[in-house]
């Protein structure tokens, strides 16, 4: 790394550097990893199943073997379909064993096995085709015995050889993956230990490159402080004498602030008061207003009613009209009940129960009559209140036009008053904001001059400090330079 490369750069690079070698091992690692895992897998997923389906092979040939003899013993048929069961299975599992077996040597002995399990069941099939229901069972068990027995052990052989293959490359494949494990650690340690030495590398030529840089600085920071210490010693002796006369402008500057404040703080009392004024001289001249309008609504209500009061007269008038109809109809009805009662008496027996709704007819008429004459009663007396009510409005109408007349009159005087109250308030809102306006530059004064005293104290507060830090920065710059460069320091 070149000087154009700064510290920072040249540690990212290290650290960048030793991420590189982490990611790297992580990846050899998750290889390895998986690569042995795939090999165990293959061991235990495909070798063991193959070694299983080989010796399911042998019970199978035996179970073929056990369902013949069944059926010789009992001509029970059902052993014949058990045994064709048994056989149609070993060919399955054969046929599987020729996909799965990836050696020429392998796939020859399926076939060997293959052709020894048809010789085989050939045997079985002539045994059974012999029996008869006059055969002897334990004949046909001895022939079966003696005719199949050296076709069944050369199966029997054959899968044993092919149980043998299958163990032997079983043993081999652990032993690879054995291998393949024990490549992977050592891989690992190879570039864990390079990983180690690239680090103590990358750490020494940082820390060499860190003591120059330091060594050069140290020696730049000393001569520097030593300058900034004696200058900062004069600027603290002439900070010390400008507060001193900032003190004094800024005491002669508060003293007319507050005289300044005192009369704007009276004008603004007065334009208060002012204000005040207008505001009750126009809540005033509102309210008179919302009476104003409140007679005028009266007045309108006073007008609705005796509307209303008219039209319930003539609606009262028409009802009387029409009680006089039904009481003229229950006259007609009574006369009409009383010759319906007489003609019933003149017809004896056979009129008597006309005679009895005639007089009910009657009775009814009778009540409409009696009720008639009370509603007659109730329109007059509505009618009199109508009337009553009609003049007693009319005269709250007049009382209503003199009111209103007279709001009018209190609303122009109050218009007059909120009007001189108006001219008043604008006077003293003058008075008011010619006496903010001197406050505002006063007071821009006193912040100018409190800023000018507040940079004169930080100005001698930061000379004291800028005097403290030189001595510090003289302190730390001979500590380094003993930390990095002991011997040139002592």
């Amino acid at each position: 790394m070149g000087e154009r490369f700064t510290f920072s750069h040249k540690l990212a690079g290290a650290l960048g550097a030793v991420v590189a070698i982490a990611v790297a091992l992580a990846g050899v690692a998750v290889y390895a990893l998986r690569d042995v895992v795939a090999r165990k897998d293959e061991v235990i997923d495909i070798s063991s199943q193959r070694m299983v389906d080989t010796e399911r092979l042998s019970s199978l040939v035996w179970q073929k073997v056990a369902e013949a003899r069944l059926y010789l013993l009992t001509g029970d048929r059902r052993y014949l379909g058990a045994m064709q069961e048994a056989r149609d299975r070993f060919e399955a599992l054969v046929q599987t064993l020729e996909r799965e077996v990836q050696t020429e040597e392998g796939r020859q002995l399926l076939k060997d096995i293959d052709r020894a399990e048809e010789d085989h069941q050939k045997a079985v099939d002539a045994i059974v085709a012999a029996r008869t229901p006059e055969s002897r069972a334990d004949v046909l068990a001895q022939n079966l015995e003696r005719q199949v027995g050296p076709a069944r052990q050369k199966l029997l052989g054959l899968l044993g050889r092919f149980v043998d293959r299958e163990e032997r490359l079983l043993r081999e494949q652990r032993a690879a993956s054995t291998e393949a494990a024990a490549r992977a650690i050592r891989l690992l340690i190879a570039l864990t230990v390079a990983g180690v030495v690239l680090a103590a590398v990358l750490a020494v030529l940082l820390t060499r490159a860190l003591s120059r840089r330091i060594s050069g600085a140290v020696q730049h920071v000393q001569s520097s402080s030593a300058e900034l210490q004696a200058s900062a010693g004069q600027q603290a002796t002439g900070a010390k004498e400008q507060a001193t006369a900032m003190a004094e402008i800024t005491t002669t500057i508060s003293e007319l602030l507050a005289t300044s404040r005192q009369i704007a703080e009276s004008a603004q009392r007065v334009a208060a008061v002012a204000a005040e004024t207008a505001g009750a001289a126009r809540a005033g001249d509102a309210t008179v207003r919302m009476g104003q309008e409140s007679m005028g609504s009266i007045r309108r209500q006073t007008d609705l009613i005796v509307n209303h009061m008219l039209e319930l007269g003539r609606k009262s008038q028409q009802i009387g009209g029409i009680v006089e109809i039904i009481d003229e109809l229950a006259e007609q009805t009574n006369i009409l009940a009383i010759n319906a009662t007489i003609e019933a008496a003149g017809a004896g027996e056979a009129g008597r129960r006309f005679a009895v709704v005639a007089e009910e007819i009657r009775k009814l008429a009778d009540r409409v009559g009696g009720s008639t004459k009370d509603v007659r009663t109730l329109i007059e007396e509505v009618r009199a209140a109508v009337n009553t009510t009609v003049m007693a409005t009319e005269s709250g109408s007049k009382t209503v036009d003199a009111g209103a007349r007279q709001f009018g009159d209190v609303a122009a005087s109050f218009g007059h008053i909120a009007g001189l109250v108006a001219t008043t308030t604008e006077v003293a809102r003058e008075i008011e904001l010619s006496t903010k306006q001197q406050t505002t530059a006063v007071e821009q004064v006193n912040v100018a001059i409190s800023n000018v005293a507040q940079a004169t104290r930080e100005a001698e507060a930061s000379s004291g400090q800028s005097l403290q830090t030189a001595s510090q920065l003289a302190d730390m710059s001979r500590d380094l330079a003993r930390l990095v460069q002991p011997k040139v320091a002592a």
